[in-house]
């Protein structure tokens, strides 16, 4: 198998007027845990259904482990363990009925394992399925996504609503489970606090276009956050070159930036300003701050272009 699980080229996907994909162009090593964030509507669940072959590339290239999953289904999701944001599971069934169901598709279903999961979830083999509570039902679909220990495991928007027992449950113990066996996972999210825990990757999509992917520690220490304290208060927003976001008010001010700090202190020097306390940002400031400079790119162009 190649050291690339995931190869995206160019994706572009478009529905009428809106613009779900934009160039998207992403890799995803072997054997490690990949975050996908971005708010609602950024396309993050539009690309993961090109990954499954939900969605056939109208313009780009999608390939999993080599193949196009649209071409060769069999290939692809015989090698996928997914687990969708509504976790959508058949009310119907008692637990073991599912489990039964889901094992006929998977030669690879490792029954001890599944087992073992289904204790450490603390599921009830006979309960229905529409009796699970969102939780619990979480829990159900990540066992039928993980039994037969797929390569690749997909997990949309796995923490939406759940409490937060669930979501470390999910996100620890499980995905780096997962990981350190050698298995790859992609996980979306816009809860940038638990993909900072457990990603070593990440890749930012915003508004369809993909704005950052890198390692997760080079993007945190690529970005500073510096505290600037003037000697008199600005009555607007102070404009500093290399800075990505700018917020406070009167005398103090949080500035956001990457890998310009140098000709953003001397800039700030020059405004009557001292940096009081330089820190490394969260990974939600880092996105918070790169979306506002987007937005603010994209004004100047458009205003450019009128």
């Amino acid at each position: 198998m190649s050291d690339t699980v995931i190869n995206v080229l160019n994706l572009t996907r478009k529905f009428r007027r809106t613009t779900a994909l934009d160039d998207v162009s992403l890799d995803v090593p072997a054997g490690i845990v990949m975050g996908l964030v971005g708010g609602n509507g950024a396309g993050k669940t539009t690309l993961i259904k090109h990954l499954l072959g939900l969605l056939k590339a109208k313009a780009g290239s999608v390939r999993v482990f080599g193949l196009d999953p649209v071409r060769d289904p069999v290939g692809v999701l015989g090698r996928i363990g997914y687990l969708s944001e509504d976790r959508d599971l058949p009310n119907w069934m008692r637990v073991d009925e599912l489990l039964n169901f889901t094992q006929a598709y998977f030669p690879n279903w490792d029954t001890s394992y599944a087992a073992q999961l289904q204790e450490t979830f603390d599921l009830d083999p006979k309960q229905r399925v529409k009796s699970l509570s969102r939780g619990q039902t979480a829990r159900l679909g990540l066992l039928t996504a993980l039994a037969h220990r797929p390569p690749l495991l997909i997990l949309d928007e796995p923490s939406s609503g759940l409490d937060a027992v669930v979501r470390r449950d999910i996100l620890g113990a499980i995905i780096r489970t997962v990981a350190d066996e050698g298995r790859t996972v992609l996980f979306s999210s816009h809860l940038l606090d638990e993909v900072e825990r457990v990603a070593d990757r990440v890749a930012m999509l915003h508004n369809g276009r993909l704005v950052l992917s890198d390692q997760l520690q080079t993007v945190l220490d690529s970005h500073s956050r510096l505290t600037l304290r003037f000697a008199e208060p600005c009555q607007t927003k102070p404009s500093l070159p290399g800075a990505l976001s700018c917020e406070g008010s009167g005398q103090e001010w949080t500035v956001i930036c990457n890998g310009q700090i140098d000709e953003l202190r001397a800039a700030a020097t020059s405004q009557g300003a001292e940096v009081v306390e330089q820190s490394r940002p969260s990974l939600d400031e880092v996105f918070v701050a790169r979306v506002h400079h987007g937005r603010l790119s994209h004004g100047h162009r458009e205003e450019a272009h009128s």
